[in-house]
C-alpha cells in the first residue's frame, strides 16, 4: 500500500512537472494557435495533477491508514494471546505444584511423620486454591478473547468492506473527473488546428 501511495505521488508530481514544461512551453512558442493548444494542455494537464495528487491522499488515507490501524490492533490480540498463554502456563504450574505437595504428604503419611503431615495438609490446601482461582482466571481471560474477537470480527469485516467502497469510490470520482478534463480539452485542441 505504500507503494501504490508512492506511485500516485510520484505520478502527480510528474504531471506537474509536465503542466509546468507545456505552460513554458506555450509561453514562448510564436504560433498562435499551437500556443493555445499548448496552454489548454498545461491547464488540462495542472487539473490532472490536481485530482491525482487528491486521489494519492485517498490511498493514503482510506488505505493505508485503515491497514495500520488493524495492524497495530492485530499486535494489541497478539499481546492479549500471549497473556492468556501466560495464565495457562501460571495454572499448568500451579497443578505440576499441588501434585508435588499432594505427593509430599503422602509419602509424610506414610512414614507416619504427623508433624510433617499437618504442614503438607496446609500446603496442599494452599496450592489447590492457587489452581482453582488460576483456572478461574484463564477461562475468564479465554471468554473474555472469545467474546472481543467475534465482535472484532464483525466490526472488521464491516471496516474494511466500509473503507474499500470508499476508496472505490473516490477512485472512480478521480477517474470521471480525469475524463471530463481531457474531454473538454480534446475538442478545444480539435477546434485550434
Amino acid at each position: 500500500m505504500d507503494g501504490l501511495v508512492a506511485y500516485r505521488r510520484e505520478l502527480a508530481t510528474s504531471t506537474a512537472a509536465f503542466a509546468k514544461s507545456a505552460a513554458v512551453l506555450s509561453s514562448v512558442e510564436e504560433h498562435s494557435s499551437l500556443s493555445r493548444a499548448l496552454h489548454q494542455l498545461a491547464e488540462s494537464t495542472e487539473r490532472t495533477h490536481t485530482i491525482h495528487h487528491a486521489q494519492a491522499d485517498a490511498d493514503f488515507y482510506l488505505l493505508s491508514e485503515t491497514t495500520k490501524d488493524y495492524i497495530h490492533l492485530i499486535g494489541a490480540v497478539k499481546d492479549v494471546f500471549h497473556e492468556r498463554v501466560k495464565l495457562f502456563q501460571t495454572w499448568q504450574h500451579a497443578q505440576a505444584m499441588l501434585a508435588k505437595k499432594r505427593e509430599a504428604k503422602a509419602k509424610a503419611e506414610l512414614a507416619g511423620r504427623m508433624d510433617k503431615v499437618q504442614q503438607a495438609q496446609e500446603e496442599v490446601a494452599e496450592w489447590e486454591g492457587k489452581v482453582e482461582r488460576s483456572q478461574e482466571e484463564f477461562e475468564r481471560i479465554s471468554r473474555a478473547i472469545k467474546k472481543e474477537m467475534e465482535q472484532f470480527e464483525v466490526v472488521r469485516v464491516k471496516d474494511f468492506k466500509d473503507m474499500i467502497i470508499k476508496y472505490l469510490e473516490a477512485l472512480m470520482t478521480s477517474q470521471q473527473q480525469i475524463t471530463k478534463v481531457w474531454e473538454t480539452f480534446i475538442p478545444e485542441a480539435k477546434a485550434i488546428s
